[in-house]
């Protein structure tokens, strides 16, 4: 019997077959390098995507309406209807006991002194000096009364959206929306400057305007500042 190590006939039998085991379980293949490269699409084609979907993004969020608001308001104060929480400055000529400065209540009466309370929301101020007289020539305390009403404070407007300090604010004569944005503490960093969502109630109806910084507000007035994308 040969030794282990001996190059015998029996040794060379068995690396014949252990060789020929090996080759015929190796399968010769094929390898193909793949270009990654070229197969992968360049960067500007993501940027592209990202930035088409940013602009829809945007203007489905908050679509700029079509109409512009009204450049003008004329004397807004003359067709004012008034509302609970309105503080109005009341002249009765010649009687400096009833006239004041006074604050409508929650239930929407002026109390005035010494002739009790006067219904005072949901008309205008014209239309209050009618009431006061009425109330006056009533109580017999004055024949021909001379009533003067002067609205001193309006309802609030509120500014919304891309600004430092959203929330309502007093309204003054002569607000524009810059001014507003301005009582809001400013534009936010992401907002869109040039151009704001107004919504105005007319005729008891919600309606909404584009408008620019120079546009005049009334009270009662929502500026919504969008955000801006790009």
């Amino acid at each position: 019997m040969p030794k282990w190590g001996d190059h015998g006939d029996a040794s060379l039998n068995i690396w014949g077959v252990f060789s020929a085991n090996i080759d015929a379980a190796i399968v010769p293949c094929k390898l193909e390098t793949v270009n990654l490269k070229e197969s992968r699409p360049p960067m500007r084609y993501f940027a592209s995507i990202a930035f088409v979907l940013m602009a829809l993004a945007g203007c489905a969020r908050h679509p700029l309406p079509d109409v512009m608001a009204p450049s003008s308001i004329g004397d807004f104060t003359e067709g004012y209807v008034l509302e609970p929480g309105n503080r109005i400055r009341v002249i009765v000529f010649n009687e400096q006991n009833l006239s004041g400065e006074f604050q409508i209540d929650s239930a929407g009466n002026l109390s005035m002194p010494l002739i009790g309370t006067v219904r005072a929301t949901g008309v205008t101020a014209h239309t209050l000096v009618g009431r006061i007289e009425e109330v006056l020539t009533r109580s017999s305390y004055m024949r021909n009364p001379k009533v003067a009403v002067e609205v001193l404070s309006y309802r609030p407007f509120y500014v919304l959206g891309e600004v430092k300090l959203p929330g309502e604010f007093s309204y003054l004569a002569g607000m524009t929306v810059l001014s507003a944005v301005a009582r809001a503490g400013g534009y936010d960093y992401r907002a869109r400057e040039n151009e704001v969502i107004l919504v105005r109630i007319i005729d008891g109806k919600e309606q909404q305007f584009r408008a620019i910084e120079r546009t005049p507000i009334l009270p009662g007035d929502i500026i919504r500042v969008t955000e801006r994308y790009f």
